[in-house]
């Protein structure tokens, strides 16, 4: 479906309305969907398609995903989620996943964002340069 200017506009301008201390209030979003809706004002349904798209891309900002080899102690969760805190911002849904494939180390996904400092990385890489 092609969204008009002014529907991106409006979807924008209800999503900057949703925000609250620059982080996205889930009741306010669903107070605005609930009210477009009901009104139903000319190009609704390309305003909500944006406007949802806009709320996807909000939340996948705002997660973060942590994997290590092995259980993530209390002390190091801790300490990733204040570093995490202190670079992306107040708002950010951390999840701490054991994944042994990785042998060692960290792998850390936040939005689009990778940092793999895992030793199976280092050694696919070392395996690429010969």
């Amino acid at each position: 479906m092609k969204i008009s200017k002014q529907s991106r506009r409006d979807a924008k301008a209800l999503f900057n309305v949703c925000r609250v201390d620059g982080v996205l209030d889930e009741s306010r979003v669903r107070q605005t969907v609930t009210a477009v809706i009901a009104g139903k004002p000319r190009g609704y349904v390309a305003t909500l398609s944006h406007f949802q798209r806009l709320v996807k891309l909000d939340l996948d900002r705002r997660s973060a995903r942590v994997e290590n080899a092995v259980e993530t102690s209390p002390a190091l969760a801790q300490a990733i989620n204040e570093q995490l805190t202190r670079r992306y911002g107040p708002g950010l849904n951390v999840t701490f996943w054991v994944n042994p494939a990785l042998i060692g180390g960290l792998r850390i996904k936040v939005g689009s964002d990778v940092v793999d400092g895992s030793v199976a990385a280092r050694l696919a890489a070392l395996e690429n340069s010969f």
